[in-house]
Order: C-alpha cells, then sequence, then structure tokens
C-alpha cells in the first residue's frame, strides 16, 4: 500500500465507502420490501373478512379496535409510503453503483498505469 499514489489510496478509500454505503441501503430495502409484503398480506386478510368482523391495529404497545375501512385505508398508505422510500432506495442504490463502477475503473486504470512501468 506505500507503493501506491496518495490520489490513489484516497480513491480507494472513497471506493470502500461508497461499497459501505451500498451494503446499508440494500438492507434498508431488503427490510422495506419484507414490510411491503407482510402490509399487503393483511390487506389480504382483512378483504377476505367480513364486514362486521372485529379489526384491530397495533398503536404502539396498544392493540385498538377499529372499523375495516379504516384499518383497509392505513395498509394502503402504509405500502404506498413504503413503496415510494423502495423507489427512493432504488435510485441511491444506482447512483452510488455508478460512482462505485467509476472508482473502481479509475483506480485499475492508476494502477495498470503504474506497474506498466515496472514490467518495462
Amino acid at each position: 500500500m506505500q507503493n501506491i499514489p496518495p490520489k490513489v489510496q484516497n480513491q480507494f478509500a472513497m471506493l470502500q465507502q461508497v461499497q459501505q454505503q451500498l451494503q446499508t441501503i440494500l438492507s434498508q430495502k431488503t427490510q422495506y420490501e419484507m414490510a411491503v409484503r407482510e402490509a399487503k398480506r393483511a390487506q389480504e386478510e382483512v378483504t377476505d373478512a367480513g364486514d362486521e368482523t372485529p379489526m384491530y391495529m397495533s398503536i404502539g404497545t396498544v392493540m385498538v379496535q377499529k372499523k375495516k375501512e379504516y384499518v383497509t385505508t392505513k395498509l394502503t398508505e402504509k405500502v404506498e409510503t413504503l413503496e415510494l422510500r423502495i423507489k427512493s432506495l432504488e435510485k441511491q442504490e444506482k447512483m452510488l453503483q455508478g460512482k462505485f463502477e467509476q472508482l473502481q475503473s479509475q483506480i485499475k486504470a492508476a494502477l495498470e498505469g503504474k506497474s506498466a512501468p515496472n514490467a518495462a
């Protein structure tokens, strides 16, 4: 690492940082996708339930009885919000992936350019 120019060392550090950001975004995206699946599954159950079936929602640490229409509305809002967050994360992921690939190619070019004169 000592033979590598400071500029390349800096690019390598940035590459590692971008990689960590990508991992964080992918983890968040996975969590949101799982929450969407759970909310959609709950929507199906609420839809299949009769209109007089008691519905309960978790409000903090308390379960509260709510009307079917209210539960349906809240689940729909939750799915929409989560899907927007997923789209936002996908945009960030795409941008970071591009930055990652750019840094990777810059580092590769710098290292190949440096090693080429030594080989001669």
